[in-house]
């Protein structure tokens, strides 16, 4: 963030051309570090900017229960670059901490929870617990036959809106390419030379990030190195606009759910993302009476979401790198080849992004992203 590294001597970062692939949260992350770092940079992407997964998702920042400890620690960093950043725009809008209620229904999922908040304190991370009386003064719309005795709340915690976060990073200075997907990478001499598209447009790079989230490995494909995906969909509900004072995350035994602006509710379980139906054309459904399950669920816990309907059903695929953890940095063999991709995109973005752009750009960042290499697999 303060202009370029002390390491970088030999080049003169004004000409570098870095090619971004993916306009999500992770490719416009890293372009907005890149152009602040002084490269020229053409962010590609298949869509519109945050029209994948970045435009479905629950998009909760945390580090709540996260292992092993180098993975924890990486996010809450990602949290904090979050706060500079909401500092530094105090009108973006797109950051909100109000922090993560959450409870359990049984008694598996009760010593689940117990166990969590002791690992996480353990850890310097806040977390509290607190009884009926104080949820119902964070939250004053639930219903207080929902709450149980106590339950356990993480006050820096929170969640972004996406879409403007994409807008203000991409506004910093990259070309961006939509609606163009990429089609292969030319290589020569154990280096990307140039990232080819459908449109036939062939862009030449000094180096290129993949940051295409569910299509990482595809694009890791046109390099020659496989890259071990376990995506999964998961389903988001969106309400109409309701009169509900609902202002933090919550996850409870039936529904989780966050505000989503305009008066709106998000509202997600796992159940929901199982109701997921793809035609042989590739069209994706989701059960409909799975959907009112949600719905019912959410008004269970806030009574004035009973008026609301279903303003919209999303489906988004969630990049999850084989093992779970981030692939950051540079590629094995190709050294101006690099990866930004990962689940919780949405609590790394910011942090693991500039990580990595600063390693495009010379400076090694081998003490933070060593743990989170592609040689790994």
């Amino acid at each position: 963030m303060e202009g370029l590294p002390g390491a970088v001597r030999s080049i003169r970062v004004s000409r570098v051309v870095v090619v971004v692939i993916g306009a999500g949260v992770y490719g416009a992350a890293v372009s907005a570090s890149l152009v602040r770092r002084g490269a020229r940079v053409v962010v590609v992407d298949g869509g519109a900017p945050a029209s994948g997964t970045s435009g479905a998702t629950f998009s909760w920042t945390n580090s709540c229960g996260k292992q092993p400890r180098v993975y924890h620690d990486l996010n809450v960093a990602g949290m904090e670059a979050h706060r500079r950043l909401a500092a530094e725009v105090p009108h973006g809008g797109w950051y909100h901490e109000g922090g993560n209620l959450e409870w359990a229904g049984t008694d598996a999922e009760s010593e689940a929870l117990r166990a969590k908040v002791a690992g996480v304190l353990e850890y310097g991370y806040a977390a509290r617990w607190v009884d009926r009386a104080e949820v119902l003064r964070l939250e004053p719309d639930l219903d207080p036959a929902a709450v149980p005795d106590e339950a356990a709340f993480f006050p820096r915690e929170g969640w972004i809106e996406p879409a403007p976060l994409v807008a203000h990073l991409l506004s910093s200075g990259a070309e961006v390419v939509r609606n163009d997907p990429v089609t292969g990478l030319d290589i020569e001499g154990g280096t990307v030379r140039a990232v080819r598209l459908a449109s036939k447009r062939r862009l030449a790079a000094d180096a290129v990030v993949n940051c295409a989230g569910p299509q990482a490995a595809r694009i890791a494909g046109f390099a020659g190195l496989s890259l071990p995906m376990r995506n999964t969909r998961g389903v988001l509900v969106y309400t109409s606009p309701v009169a509900v004072a609902a202002a933090r995350v919550l996850h409870t035994p039936r529904v989780d759910l966050r505000p989503d602006g305009a008066g709106r509710l998000l509202l997600h379980t796992g159940r929901t993302d199982g109701a997921v139906r793809v035609a042989e054309a590739g069209e994706i459904t989701v059960e409909q009476s799975t959907v009112e399950e949600v719905l019912e669920a959410g008004r269970a816990l806030y009574p004035g979401l009973r008026a609301a309907t279903v303003e919209s059903v999303r489906v988004g695929e969630r990049p999850i790198p084989g093992d779970g953890l981030p692939v950051l940095g540079r590629a094995p063999g190709l050294p101006n080849l690099h990866f930004a991709v990962s689940h919780s995109g949405a609590t790394l973005c910011l942090h693991a992004g500039d990580l990595v752009a600063a390693e495009v750009l010379g400076d090694d960042q081998s003490d933070t992203l060593a743990p989170f290499r592609f040689e790994r697999f």
